[in-house]
């Protein structure tokens, strides 16, 4: 189907590149990375996929995609309160190194309470943890190319599954039942716990034709191992 401007709900294709004055901090084009320097071995480089309106993004790029073409490259500057809001010195916490399970350094991760943050600075006893985000504050320029318009609601559905979890499913779709294949050890992934529901909502909520939602755990029995021949001694 050819589509003109998007609008609330499309799901969508883009490839895009996060910059803070003139520094990337994000980019989904892997030959762009490798030439400008920025590339990260880790990373996996792929186009989004993301519903308009779904709050998939930041506000400031999530509301820039209306009326938007298919194909053309676009250019916006966001303020921190469309982005990742503005830095709050209550959530800048001094810590007993005594209660970390290793010892801290500037740019460790940490979580506490559901937050996550990172070391700025180890003084003695006390490292300073600051668990606003690493953007918060910051003024953000984007470019960003809409691919195209994702139609399939099974493809809808993955990437709802994949943004969420970090993990890519198998699905199919039947007479308004989806069915999600889940991968071995799914249970004690702790991404998949904490985004499960909010996965399940959000497939009910933005895809078209969905009734019945079905989590298939499928085990199977491993082969044993084939028994050795019996030797046989020589005369």
């Amino acid at each position: 189907m050819v589509r003109g401007f998007l609008q609330g709900r499309d799901f969508v294709k883009i490839n895009y590149t996060g910059s803070v004055d003139g520094n990337i901090f994000d980019k989904t084009y892997e030959k762009a990375a490798k030439e400008d320097g920025s590339y990260i071995e880790e990373k996996t480089y792929k186009p989004i996929t993301i519903c308009v309106g779904g709050n998939h993004v930041i506000p400031g790029l999530d509301e820039d995609l209306v009326d938007k073409e298919i194909g053309q490259e676009y250019e916006i500057t966001i303020a921190p309160e469309k982005a990742y809001g503005e830095r709050d010195d209550n959530l800048v916490k001094s810590v007993n190194v005594k209660d970390f399970k290793e010892k801290p350094t500037v740019g460790m991760r940490v979580t506490s309470e559901g937050r996550q943050g990172f070391v700025t600075n180890v003084i003695g006893s006390r490292a300073v943890v600051d668990f606003n985000h690493m953007l918060a504050g910051k003024t953000l320029q984007y470019k960003y190319t809409i691919e195209e318009v994702v139609e399939d609601p099974v493809e809808k559905a993955e990437s709802v599954l994949d943004l969420f979890t970090g993990r890519e499913f198998e699905a199919t779709l039947e007479d308004g039942k989806l069915t999600i294949i889940l991968p071995p050890g799914i249970t004690y992934d702790q991404r998949w716990m904490m985004g499960k529901g909010m996965c399940v909502h959000q497939i009910f909520e933005y895809v078209d034709g969905i009734e019945e939602i079905e989590l298939k755990e499928t085990f199977k029995k491993p082969k044993k191992d084939a028994e050795p021949e019996p030797v046989t001694e020589s005369p």
